[in-house]
């Protein structure tokens, strides 16, 4: 029963498949109308709204010695999830952040980056980031390994956590849609019922998780600076 239930997030081979698979990862663009990337429009007006919300945002968690314009990687970043989480929701289309393979490689990419940037350029404010101040003497060689390993598993507990999101609500969903078959008909509008309050509850997780992952990589980013 275990092995069928998660056998859903599997990605499907079969080309006959209804499954979009992994193209399901860039196929949101393609429901961008053709008219906004020419013309002012309600569309350009809404996203342009949500885009400078978020560069206001992330600019003011980055501080002033962030560079001009690299708020817009975590917009893109933003958009990209969101686009992802929320595709996930529509019957036979793979979900693919629903799978390590794609939340890790953010993740990991993004904190490989910052690491990088900042041992190279800010070698001194990275090693006094390992110890926070007004640290007793004593305490200094263990405070380095814990901000060590905490700093370490980053990468791990942003994929982890969007991953496990994700999972937790589609599982609900098909548990919910199996049981179905099973239950009498004067039951079935409950279930109805419970299922659309359900799916208006993922969508409402898919831009949480979206927002939550970004944030937090705005968050890493600024402690390097």
């Amino acid at each position: 029963m275990m092995n069928n239930l998660f056998s859903i997030f599997d990605p499907s081979t079969n080309i006959f498949n209804m499954s979009l698979n992994w193209i399901s990862t860039f196929i949101g663009l393609m429901f961008i109308p053709y008219s906004f990337w020419f013309m002012p429009n309600r569309y350009f007006m809404l996203w342009n709204l949500i885009s400078i919300k978020l560069h206001n945002e992330f600019k003011t968690l980055m501080g002033n010695n962030s560079f001009n314009g690299s708020t817009f990687i975590f917009i893109s970043l933003f958009f990209f999830v969101l686009f992802n989480n929320f595709l996930g929701l529509f019957p036979y289309i793979f979900t693919s952040t629903s799978h390590l393979n794609l939340s890790l490689t953010l993740s990991l990419t993004l904190w490989l980056s910052f690491m990088i940037y900042g041992w190279i350029n800010n070698t001194q404010h990275m090693f006094i980031h390992l110890i926070p101040q007004g640290t007793p003497t004593i305490l200094m060689p263990f405070m380095v390994l814990i901000e060590t390993i905490s700093n370490i598993i980053r990468p791990g507990t942003l994929a982890v956590r969007l991953t496990a999101n994700m999972i937790a609500g589609h599982l609900l969903l098909t548990l919910l849609g199996n049981s179905g078959m099973n239950m009498p008909n004067y039951l079935l509008f409950i279930l109805i019922f419970s299922q659309i309050l359900l799916l208006i509850l993922e969508f409402a997780v898919a831009i949480i998780q979206s927002y939550v992952i970004t944030i937090l990589s705005t968050l890493y980013s600024s402690e390097i600076n």
